[in-house]
């Protein structure tokens, strides 16, 4: 763990003034004695445009993130790139519909998830549905990075509005990337009015 002035993040933000990019990514930051908070980041031009604190801790399959790091309280607010709308979400996020619903009712066209997606029995098969479910919940393309190596699954992936794959990995690192479209999801929307044909709606979504 480390602060938001710290090395890794001062050279990064070196490396984002020299390009146009909007960048996203995951940091420990220390919070109090031994403890962190899961710290999403999101760069552009050599600035930190926004930031997250990870809502849902990762106390499941015999591991407790708990232990020493701090959930945040907060929904993150969206961004905006190239006229595109971005929710924010980090890892085990995924397994909690509400969110991604709550970004997607904020105005979201699009859901940007990098994750650490531990390696177990039928975790590969979790991933790609709930991927595919979190799109189709939302009508939004969910843009996920699975962290790679011997703990994690790797398989990032792209997924469009109506739930489809349209660029993968595998386990290994590799570079995808597919065009998102603001006028791809409206067109999505307007067939499948998910949000619009909505009847319950939790307090907090108000």
């Amino acid at each position: 763990a480390q602060p938001l002035d710290g090395g890794f993040l001062t050279q990064l933000r070196a490396e984002s003034r020299k390009n146009a990019m909007t960048t996203v990514l995951t940091i420990h930051v220390p919070s109090t004695e031994g403890r962190a908070v899961n710290t999403l980041v999101v760069l552009r031009a050599g600035y930190i445009i926004a930031r997250y604190a990870k809502l849902h801790l990762y106390d499941a399959f015999s591991i407790l993130e708990s232990s020493r790091v701090d959930a945040g309280s907060v929904i993150p607010p969206l961004i905006e790139v190239a006229g595109i709308k971005i929710g924010l979400m980090t890892c085990y996020d995924l397994r909690f519909p509400e969110l991604a619903l709550s970004l997607a009712l904020q105005g979201a066209d699009l859901l940007v998830l990098p994750a650490a997606w531990v390696r177990g029995p039928l975790k590969e098969h979790h991933w790609a549905t709930l991927l595919a479910a979190r799109a189709l919940d939302t009508t939004c393309y969910l843009v996920a990075a699975g962290e790679c190596g011997n703990k994690n699954i790797g398989q990032s992936r792209i997924v469009d509005p109506l739930g489809v794959t349209v660029a993968a990995a595998a386990q290994e690192a590799q570079l995808i990337f597919a065009e998102a479209s603001a006028a791809r999801v409206q067109e999505t929307r307007e067939k499948l009015p998910v949000l619009r044909n909505r009847r319950f709606l939790p307090p907090q979504l108000l």
